[in-house]
């Protein structure tokens, strides 16, 4: 049971309410949170009305991290450029990059910056108490007091130039490194999709528009625009502040006030985001895409609903089960019809719940359409739903996904993340919707409420029934390709600059010159990095602390390893085989074999039952290899092949048996299941060409220098792709089904 507690106390009573007397920050609230090992702790600037959330722990490994709320009003790609252009010098650090800089004068675990559709923020890790506090005051300059140097936002953001810098004669273009950045995105068919879903079911809100930056819109943002935008976004009265580990949160605030905090009063102007205008009833759009090849149909259907607020977690929680039970596995009602439906080749990308929004959205639909299949998609998805309204639904399944949703709810996902950071990111979007993050952190009471809730058979038929039969704040959204669409947009962009070069005055003509000159000037220049706080060779530790495991020998002559650790009530289990020296046609369909293994029957249980059987037990299977030269010898290749997976304390028995049953049992007869996953597969791999276009190249390119790089250029590469056509489209003869079915059963560990 998660308990309201006094304020945290650091020493002596005397001494905490000292510190809590003379604060700049006022205490509201803490909550000790049990499963977690943790107090989250809240407090509010007096002056500035600045939020700071602290997850007090006894890790070592501290967090920060600083977020504003950022509501674009245009897709000019203002809050992208901005977190560019804040990391290119301070007040107190008046150097061109001092965060590339910090990297190699620090032991930080993480440091990064993130932009997200309604915030941004701007994180850092260290288990050093000295780089933590250099760290502290990098970034707190860098947020609060950047000097928006208007070559930096030349260079970041958006510059005409001159093909030849100094010649005037030649070609005028656009750069910039968030301009280039955003062609790059939006050349991806599922970036064009979102952006397309936001901007329908988000017609009067900032979600309407592309946070990052159309590449249209992007050379019209003005310098003066930005740094209007940094002024009343960047202020203490629009940040939220978060840490973790085992600095007290009154030495956080002490530096808070000292570095920053004082040198403000509270923001006359309240940045947030109103809710949505409701549409009277559902809507169908149009849009389309830049495709390259006309081979299959590529088209994309995707019905969208609008529901309620994210950071209410009631409406969170009923939402998230809700799309368990619908889209969880193959198992599950709408994502079986759409994974069997020949109106498409798999399930769209998009589909599932968005809850990172101020309020929530909904999706499903299918990718590979064919042109005309608009309404036969829709159709689909409504009689499905209808048909699970009118018969009910299983109650084991309820439970199973109820299941799910305690388990995505309980792991602190993101292997790449230290472990704070990853709680920081659980409860940040709720603390800039102005939700209560501590909130999300204790889950216990909604989930209880839901298991009693839930034994009513009619409670999930009839959230269907409100949250998306009845609601009319829909959108049918059809996305077709158009082969012609790259070029024209290329054309109109040579049109615009050629138009701009003629009109310009030669005084512009030489500004643009001028101001090219001056900025690779600047790139060139060196920086006096010693301006910059540091480590040095004292202040690191001899030793590393890792966790220890424990080792044990089993009667079959095996090896389990297995480790204590907090896991917030989770287990986790890995089945670990080394490869033998495969041959090239099984090395070939290694990647389709990892991906297929978990996704079919077990033992006498077809897909769909065994996909029920794992949701009821754990969070999936996954099966990956990892193939990799040797330490000593690139031309020397050795691998493993894993099944991992995770559960429930109390299922991890369950799980085990889960595991053995999945690697002794897996079936290899269920034809149409194994081409149903394999056109999946196909139709993701093929779609991301576009955006993937440079490490393709880069695997092609490196394919002769090791067998490593040789198989992945065969596997994941561009001749991968050609061959994973190839055995698509073979699957459509009996003999060559036959033959990859036998080719699968091999691998078998």
């Amino acid at each position: 049971m998660n308990k309201p507690t006094q304020p945290p106390l650091d020493g002596s009573i005397e001494v905490a309410k000292a510190a809590l007397a003379h604060s700049a920050f006022e205490w509201q609230r803490s909550e000790r949170i049990d499963s977690l090992n943790l107090t989250m702790e809240h407090y509010l600037h007096r002056v500035t009305g600045a939020a700071h959330y602290h997850l007090a722990s006894d890790n070592d490994e501290n967090v920060f991290l600083v977020g504003f709320r950022t509501v674009p009003t245009d897709s000019k790609g203002v809050a992208h450029i901005l977190e560019h252009t804040a990391l290119c010098g301070s007040e107190k650090y008046p150097v061109r990059d001092p965060f590339f800089m910090m990297i190699r004068r620090s032991l930080n675990t993480f440091m990064n910056a993130f932009t997200s559709s309604d915030w941004t923020a701007y994180p850092f890790a260290s288990k050093n108490r000295k780089d933590f506090n250099n760290l502290l005051e990098v970034y707190l300059d860098a947020a609060f007091f950047s000097r928006l140097d208007e070559l930096d936002f030349a260079q970041e953001g958006h510059r005409l130039e001159f093909a030849k810098l100094d010649d005037p004669t030649t070609e005028l273009q656009y750069k910039g490194v968030v301009y280039n950045e955003m062609k790059g995105a939006m050349s991806s068919t599922n970036s064009v999709l979102w952006q397309a879903l936001s901007k329908h079911l988000f017609p009067t809100t900032t979600y309407h528009y592309n946070s990052g930056g159309e590449p249209e819109d992007i050379p019209s943002l003005s310098y003066e625009e930005l740094t209007d935008f940094y002024r009343t976004h960047y202020h203490p009265s629009n940040a939220v502040f978060m840490t973790f580990g085992n600095i007290p949160a009154h030495k956080h605030q002490e530096r808070f006030e000292t570095l920053a905090l004082n040198r403000f009063n509270a923001l006359d102007k309240k940045i947030e985001i109103l809710d949505e205008v409701r549409y009277s009833k559902p809507i169908r759009v149009d849009e389309s895409f830049a495709a390259e090849y006309q081979e299959a149909p590529q088209g994309h259907v995707v019905l969208a609903w609008l529901l309620g607020k994210s950071s209410n977690i009631e409406e969170l929680f009923k939402a998230e089960l809700l799309t368990a039970v619908l889209m969880d596995n193959s198992g599950s009602p709408l994502l079986a019809a759409l994974e069997t439906s020949e109106l498409g080749a798999s399930p769209s990308p998009m589909c599932g719940l968005e809850d990172s929004n101020r309020e929530m959205s909904f999706m499903a639909g299918l990718e590979g359409c064919a042109a005309g299949t608009t309404e036969a998609v829709e159709a689909l998805v409504i009689e499905t739903l209808e048909a699970i309204v009118e018969k009910g639904i299983d109650q084991e399944h309820i439970l199973a996904a109820l299941h799910q949703l305690e388990l995505s709810h309980r792991e602190i996902a993101g292997d790449s993340y230290p472990y704070g950071l990853q709680l920081i990111l659980a409860g940040l979007s709720s603390a800039m919707h102005r939700g209560d993050p501590i909130e999300l952190m204790n889950i216990d009471p909604v989930l209880e409420k839901l298991r009693a809730e839930v034994l009513n058979p009619d409670f999930i038929p009839d959230l269907i029934q409100s949250l998306l039969l009845d609601n009319k704040h829909r959108l049918t959204l059809t996305l077709t390709p158009d082969f012609e669409l790259a070029e024209h947009k290329e054309a109109a962009e040579r049109e615009k600059l050629s138009a701009i070069k003629e009109s310009l005055s030669q005084e512009q003509i030489e500004a643009i010159v001028k101001r090219s000159m001056a900025l690779e000037a600047r790139q060139s220049a060196e920086d006096d990095p010693s301006i910059l706080p540091k480590v040095s060779k004292e202040d690191v530790p001899e030793t590393l602390s890792e966790p220890r495991p424990n080792v044990r020998q089993l009667a079959s002559g095996d090896t389990l390893t297995y480790y204590g650790q907090g896991t917030n009530g989770l287990a986790y289990q890995q089945v670990v085989f080394a490869l033998p020296k495969l041959p090239q046609n099984l090395i070939e369909i290694l990647p389709l074999y990892t991906s297929c293994v978990t996704e079919l029957g077990v033992g006498e249980r077809d897909y769909a039952q065994t996909q029920a059987w794992q949701a009821q037990i754990c969070g999936g299977i996954n099966c990956f290899s990892s193939i990799k030269s040797h330490q000593d010898d690139e031309q020397v290749v050795q691998g493993t092949l894993t099944f991992s997976s995770k559960c429930l304390r109390a299922n991890n028995q369950a799980l085990s048996e889960l595991l053995a049953e999945t690697i002794d049992g897996v079936r290899f007869d269920e034809e149409q299941r194994i081409a149903e996953l394999i056109e999946q597969i196909t139709t993701r791999k093929l779609s991301s060409i576009t955006g993937s276009g440079h490490s393709l190249a880069m695997s092609a390119a490196s394919s002769g220098y090791s067998p490593i790089a040789h198989m992945n250029h065969q596997t994941s590469g561009l001749a991968g792709l050609i061959k994973l056509k190839n055995i698509r489209d073979q699957l459509k003869t009996p003999v060559e089904r036959a033959a990859l079915l036998a080719r699968l059963g091999i691998c078998i560990p």
